[in-house]
């Protein structure tokens, strides 16, 4: 016999059942007792629970009771690959750090296999977190690639560019034609992209800045680069090129929609202008410019202004966290505290910088950054109901103000579930332990 009626309802992957949802769409900012229904990956309906299970059937779904559904948070600057540095110089200012430290120990220890290993490592931290991307900036960026796919991350790589020889390049034409080699390798990669990353403007020359850009705009990438991080950096600027480093940026060519600047800590007013005139991104990275005696980014000023400021943890070397719940939390504090204002920088604009604003940085916002029909399932699931973080009234302040990423239960990359309450779907605990075992040793006398 054949069914007369068959069920009205559709047949989907994914549906997961939150008692909240936090968009990040200021159309529905938040929503309660909701459902997302997913289907290859993409989030195809946003619906009540009720209407969800009349509608559809799932081959799995997932309950979550207590939690709030957000979008993946995106770290908009990382060196991931400095994750097995984590602890070896700290306390010391930037150039001290760098200089005495930990260039000595690239030079000597970062090769494919190290950049692999350490990588791994950072994934496993940043998707327990909640982070289901990150813009990063490293040598053998190739090897990046490998272990964030085999972790399932989605990452936009930086195409190192200096003028010093490293064990991974020689010039900065060197830099170049390594990094476009593995820019070729991964165009396939749906969770890979690409950036130029040049380091900064005291390890670039004027020279080289105009090649960036030229390629930047032939291949279409955007440009990634350390800038206004350090009062020292703009003395040195004044003194080499008689032009604080934006002016210097400005003159070359090199502001633009596509520039994601990292730190923009000592900004005048009217290079707060510039940044907004020509639509430039700010990656603020509050942890590691306060661990390394930075400053404060002007934030609050960076948005009244209308420029797009994301949030990045730096490396795991300068932090020492990978961990963007701490990095939502200060960016909130500090921007309240600078200012003298409690309104400044609320809850669901740290929210915004974590998520929406990061992925208009890097150019995906039509694709991740909030939860949306029609983007992709990149999600996390944090747990309110913890003991020691209730009661709690407001989702979204609570998420910001109390929260950390031990509350993060299910992180999803377009809707395939890479982490679960301590459980990795791609990475071994015990090869994780091996690459420690491995390499910490290396790394100890480097140790300040």
């Amino acid at each position: 016999m054949t069914n007369k009626n068959p069920p009205t309802t559709s047949s989907v992957d994914l549906i997961i059942e939150a008692r909240w949802i936090a968009t990040v769409n200021p159309q529905q900012p938040l929503l309660e007792q909701y459902a997302l229904v997913i289907q290859a990956g993409i989030i195809i309906a946003i619906l009540p629970i009720a209407e969800a299970r009349q509608q559809y059937l799932a081959n799995s779904t997932i309950c979550l009771d207590e939690h709030v559904l957000i979008p993946g948070l995106i770290n908009l600057h990382s060196h991931a690959a400095m994750n097995l540095m984590r602890g070896i110089a700290d306390d010391l200012p930037l150039m001290e750090w760098l200089n005495d430290h930990i260039w000595p120990a690239e030079q000597a220890l970062v090769s494919e296999r190290y950049v692999h290993d350490a990588t791994l490592l950072a994934c496993a931290e940043m998707l327990s977190g909640g982070i289901t991307c990150f813009n990063d900036m490293y040598f053998y960026p190739q090897a990046t690639a490998m272990a964030a796919s085999q972790a399932g991350m989605r990452a936009n790589l930086g195409l190192l560019v200096l003028e010093f020889p490293s064990a991974y390049a020689t010039d900065a034409d060197d830099y170049l034609q390594k990094g476009f080699a593995a820019h070729d390798s991964w165009r396939n990669n749906v969770l890979i992209s690409s950036s130029i990353a040049p380091h900064a403007p005291y390890t670039v020359s004027n020279q080289t800045f105009e090649t960036v850009i030229t390629y930047a705009e032939q291949l279409g990438l955007g440009i990634h680069i350390h800038l206004h991080e350090t009062r020292d950096e703009i003395a040195q600027s004044v003194s080499q090129y008689g032009v604080r480093p934006m002016q210097r940026m400005l003159q070359l060519g090199l502001l633009g929609p596509n520039l994601v600047a990292a730190h923009g800590v000592h900004l005048l007013p009217n290079e707060i202008e510039l940044l907004a005139e020509y639509g430039c991104h700010i990656a603020h990275c509050p942890n590691s410019n306060l661990k390394l005696a930075s400053g404060i980014a002007p934030v609050a000023q960076l948005l009244a202004k209308g420029v797009n400021v994301g949030l990045g943890t730096d490396g795991a070397a300068s932090n020492n966290r990978l961990d963007m719940f701490a990095e939502m939390r200060l960016s909130a504090l500090l921007a309240k505290g600078v200012s003298e204002n409690a309104s400044a920088v609320p809850a669901q604009q740290a929210l915004d910088m974590a998520t929406i604003n990061a992925a208009k940085a890097l150019g995906l916002e039509h694709q991740i950054g909030s939860i949306e029909v029609g983007k992709l399932a990149d999600l996390a699931a944090v747990r309110l109901d913890d003991v020691a973080i209730t009661p709690y009234y407001d989702p979204i302040a609570h998420l910001i103000y109390s929260c950390g990423r031990e509350h993060v239960t299910h992180t999803w990359v377009a809707g395939e579930l890479r982490y679960s309450n301590g459980v990795y779907a791609n990475l071994e605990p015990l090869e994780l332990k091996d690459i420690i075992n491995i390499w910490q040793p290396k790394l100890r006398q480097y140790k300040h």
